[in-house]
């Protein structure tokens, strides 16, 4: 056991640029930053440093933290997240406040009218 533990950080650093070798070709192109994908592979070839760089640089996150700029949640926003939603519902609930109004003020009229 001891005759292995001076190759384990050889065999991290070896374990690490397959994955990110293979997390760089199965990424999609437009997750990709900084460099095209064929150069990130080639950086990921120096050991530890490219794929650091690559995790850190390179890759967009899904999920992205923070307010960092350009980054850009895609897909469905929750109702009470999307301000054009909210703004209709804002329209929506003036609207009908105004339909309510008017019906009161016709049945005021209607109550007016003589009876014959």
């Amino acid at each position: 056991m001891r005759a292995l533990l001076p190759y384990i950080p050889i065999l991290i650093a070896v374990g690490l640029t397959i994955f990110t070798i293979i997390d760089i070709a199965l990424i999609d192109r437009a997750r990709v930053r900084v460099l095209p994908k064929a150069l990130w592979m080639l950086l990921a070839l120096v050991a530890v440093v490219g794929p650091v760089l690559w995790f850190l640089l390179g890759r967009e996150r899904l999920n992205p933290r923070g307010g960092r700029g350009g980054s850009v949640r895609r897909g469905p926003k929750a109702p009470d997240d999307d301000p054009e939603f909210l703004r209709q519902l804002t329209r929506e609930q003036a609207q009908a406040e105004r339909i309510r109004e008017l019906e009161e003020r016709l049945r005021e009229l209607d109550d007016d009218k003589p009876s014959e």
